[in-house]
């Protein structure tokens, strides 16, 4: 694959952007095009639940890179135009427009989906947030007198909650889960996560399941839960999670299961790879296939992907980590840890709200949590790393 004279990347946002440049940055100097979806140049996703939807930014702010930097790329944006096929064998790639294009290598990073509530499509009122058209959209009608049900208590639907409730909107969240991100962070964080959210203004309506959208004249009034309970809502935010954007890949012959499915190179055939929220491959440490929707893992995996299309022969075993920030705090997180985990606070105390958790299971370490403790999280990350290692050599 060192001899390649053209890439193809399906997908312009953070993944595909990173490859890119770490393309370039790996010598390549052939030609280089990127595909989007979307009419925009490549923007950031985490600002939006925040700093854009409480328009703090304006959009241009949201950018990955400046337009003179997009340039010295000399890569060719096709954007507003999605794909809507993939010819594995001949490496070529049809979009909704009717172009035919075909390079010596593909890249997919086409990331994913929201999931939506049956219904929800029909009913105004009724948002999803995941793009930054979404993202505008539902600051608009964003309003202090607004009653705004968010549903889904994982990181996105907290996000919103903490934005909304910061603009003055009546909010409440639901879920089937006791408290936000309880089987990411465990009880012990998850409650004081909860206890934040109560503090500031957020309704609880968690351990409930939605059974539906009430709706009038086209327009959603209310949320039904499992329990028969018909919560009130001017707005409705679905954040009950995403998935991997793969309709366009059915007809391909790649395997896809919750995602496309890769090796621990992040290569899904000859000549295909596949980056970011899309990719499920297997980590060569933790030996099973992993997929992880978050800013980090794009860029992280952005630049295996670049070196193993040059020829090297690199496998992707990252240390996971994502971060979410809600009113005043940020929570940090490395590894991949579970409800069940055993939780040992290591550095802080939770009285302060300033504390880091070590997890493990098994005694192994499965990953740290941090909160607003970044620098004593980051140092942390090595217990990470370390258990890491040895799950690698044990597996050799």
């Amino acid at each position: 694959m060192s001899a390649l004279s053209s890439v193809l990347v399906i997908g312009a946002s953070a993944a595909g952007l990173s490859t890119a440049d770490a393309l370039r940055r790996q010598g390549f100097r052939g030609k280089l095009t990127l595909v989007g979806a979307e009419p925009h140049l490549p923007y950031d996703r985490p600002p939006l639940s925040k700093q854009v939807l409480a328009g703090t930014w304006e959009p241009d702010r949201t950018r990955l890179r400046s337009e003179t930097a997009l340039s010295a790329l000399d890569a060719e944006f096709l954007l507003g135009d999605p794909a809507v096929a993939l010819d594995v064998t001949d490496r070529v790639v049809h979009t909704a427009s009717g172009r035919a294009l075909r390079a010596d290598a593909l890249v997919i990073a086409t990331g994913a989906e929201p999931r939506r509530l049956p219904g929800g499509d029909d009913l105004a009122g009724v948002h999803v947030l995941r793009t930054l058209d979404d993202a505008l959209t539902l600051r608009a009608s964003l309003t202090p007198s607004r009653r705004v049900v968010v549903v889904g208590e994982g990181v996105l639907g907290a996000e919103v909650c903490a934005t909304a409730r910061t603009l003055g909107a009546t909010v409440t969240m639901v879920g089937p889960q006791p408290a936000p991100l309880a089987s990411q962070l465990g009880p012990l964080v998850s409650g004081l996560l909860a206890d934040l959210h109560v503090r500031h203004g957020v309704e609880l309506a968690l351990g409930h399941a939605v059974d539906g959208l009430v709706g009038e004249e086209g327009r959603v009034t209310g949320v039904r839960l499992d329990d028969g309970r018909v919560l009130p809502a001017d707005i409705v935010v679905v954040a009950v999670g995403a998935t991997p954007a793969t309709a366009w890949l059915r007809d391909s012959g790649l395997a896809i299961d919750d995602g496309v499915v890769c090796d621990s190179r992040c290569r899904a055939t000859e000549g295909v790879y596949a980056v970011g929220d899309v990719a499920r491959w297997r980590h060569p440490a933790l030996d099973t296939p992993l997929r992880l929707e978050n800013r980090t893992n794009a860029t992280e995996q952005a630049q295996v992907v670049a070196a193993n299309l040059l020829g090297e022969d690199r496998g992707y075993a990252p240390v996971p980590y994502y971060w979410t920030d809600q009113f005043d705090t940020k929570i940090q997180v490395f590894g991949l840890p579970s409800a069940t985990d055993e939780a040992t606070v290591v550095d802080g105390d939770p009285a302060d709200r300033r504390f880091v958790v070590r997890c493990t299971r098994a005694g192994t370490v499965t990953g740290v949590i941090g909160w607003r403790m970044p620098k004593q999280t980051r140092l942390r990350r090595a217990e990470v790393a370390d258990a890491l290692s040895a799950a690698a050599l044990r597996s050799v």
